[in-house]
């Protein structure tokens, strides 16, 4: 006598699948990537008078090369040092006059104030790392973030990032602007 083998009942094996396949798609976390946030300047009104010329003191030149060096106003620089020399650069505390020039401004929640005209002008090389350029980025925006902080707690008692009144906020970011300017890519050498 022939034996006979049992079938095995696929129906619902598709089923499975899909439920499997749904499931997976509803747990899997994907990565998001995260820019740099950054607002850009209004279009330029072809009708609008030529801007005044910046004044080479209220410039702050930061160049990185296709091989990740780092030239701070003409200088060999390194980038645990950038964030002070940033800082330095923007409140000119001593009133140097190689350093920016300060405009006293009347800002609301804070009275007058001494803001700095400093511009710092970053400029990096087409073969810059992606590593190196976010470095540099985070380190002068990091000085704007601290110089914005040493203002806040000194009028309102919070940080930058704590304040809520959107007011204050403004208030803080007139005194403080982020001022970095970012030219566009090019060969600097380096290679």
């Amino acid at each position: 006598m022939a034996r006979m083998s049992p079938e095995i009942n696929a129906g619902s094996m598709a089923d499975i699948a899909f439920l499997l396949l749904i499931f997976f798609l509803v747990t899997t976390t994907m990565d998001v990537d995260t820019g740099i946030n950054r607002m850009l300047p209004p279009p330029i009104d072809p009708n609008a008078p030529e801007p005044p010329p910046v004044r080479e003191r209220n410039v702050f030149v930061v160049l990185v090369d296709a091989q990740d060096r780092l030239l701070v106003e003409g200088e060999p620089g390194r980038i645990d040092r950038l964030r002070e020399q940033a800082k330095h650069f923007l409140l000119n505390p001593d009133n140097d006059p190689s350093l920016p020039v300060k405009e006293t401004l009347d800002i609301d929640y804070i009275g007058e104030f001494d803001v700095s005209r400093g511009v710092i002008s970053l400029q990096n090389d087409r073969g810059t790392s992606y590593e190196m350029y976010i470095a540099v980025q985070n380190e002068l925006a990091a000085a704007v973030r601290e110089l914005r902080d040493e203002v806040s707690r000194e009028f309102f008692g919070r940080r930058f990032s704590e304040l809520t009144d959107e007011d204050l906020v403004n208030a803080v970011r007139r005194a403080v602007p982020m001022a970095i300017s970012e030219a566009e890519p090019k060969d600097i050498g380096g290679r």
